[in-house]
């Protein structure tokens, strides 16, 4: 069993804050730390379920977040960037399994640390015309892919999106936002031991032969708006990309083509506005 593991941070047991989640906040040391138990809770749940391949993919920010000596040794770690296919890289059809830990809901939305991507930079994104961020984007390309999300872990806004998007995957709330930058904790070890058993217990129903959720369509569309016309009048240079207003462009294509390509679109903003990608 071949499990593929993609961690974020805002969603981490305890943390609300950006001085937990921004190398240089004031607590951004030990929200690393916490970010690396969580992500250790679901590798022991998987090893308990029988994986015997673990892949674990730090997509936040910098995305050199969880200290390698921190992660659990059954696991591997995929750390830095660029990565051409961000938050999914090294997912492959290989993989019989996705878990997405520490998750946050999409921007304009309520829950603890929300936005999607950027930051402050994108105002809101659509997928077919349904309003997507991080969650369903990434369940929509594991789609693809071919692969299943089988757990999410993350506040309960986060989990209430992936319940939209796929009401067959398991969510672990290990917090429940009062604001965007306060929430209600489940302690530590609690959520901690939530984690684990939701993801042997899902890994588990998996066993045998799967099939992953439908993407949206064959050929999606993705159609993200700006803060910034500039970035908007920028990515029109882009063969493919269209526009609709001053500060909204789309592109249709296959995923995950159309994820990687949304990428570049980041790293575009990204030098525009030196505001890199968030996650």
């Amino acid at each position: 069993m071949r499990i593929y593991i993609s961690a974020d941070m805002e969603g981490v047991t305890g943390l609300v804050d950006a001085e937990d989640v921004q190398p240089g906040g004031r607590d951004y040391e030990r929200g690393r730390l916490m970010m690396a138990e969580d992500v250790n809770a679901a590798v022991r749940g998987a090893i308990a379920a029988g994986a015997t391949d673990i892949t674990v993919n730090d997509a936040h920010g910098p995305m050199r977040n969880i200290p390698p000596e921190a992660l659990h040794p059954a696991a591997r770690l995929i750390r830095g960037k660029p990565k051409h296919m961000g938050m999914l890289e090294g997912l492959t059809p290989e993989h019989d399994a996705m878990i997405c830990v520490c998750y946050h809901s999409r921007a304009g939305a309520p829950g603890v640390l929300s936005h999607s991507f950027m930051g402050h930079e994108i105002e809101d994104m659509w997928l077919d015309g349904r309003p997507v961020g991080e969650i369903g984007l990434a369940h929509a390309t594991a789609a693809a892919v071919g692969v299943p999300v089988v757990v999410l872990t993350g506040d309960d806004c986060a989990c209430a999106e992936m319940a939209e998007w796929d009401a067959s995957v398991t969510t672990v709330a290990v917090k429940h936002a009062r604001d965007r930058f306060a929430a209600d904790l489940r302690p530590v070890e609690v959520a901690r031991t939530a984690i684990e058993e939701a993801v042997h217990a899902g890994l588990a129903a998996q066993r045998g032969p799967t099939t992953a959720t439908a993407a949206p369509s064959d050929s999606p569309t993705l159609t993200v708006r700006w803060q910034s016309a500039s970035v908007a009048s920028t990515l029109m240079g882009i063969p493919g990309v269209r526009s609709t207003d001053s500060r909204t462009v789309q592109a249709q294509g296959t995923l995950p083509s159309l994820y990687r390509l949304f990428g570049v679109w980041m790293r575009v903003a990204a030098s525009l506005t030196n505001q890199p990608p968030y996650c």
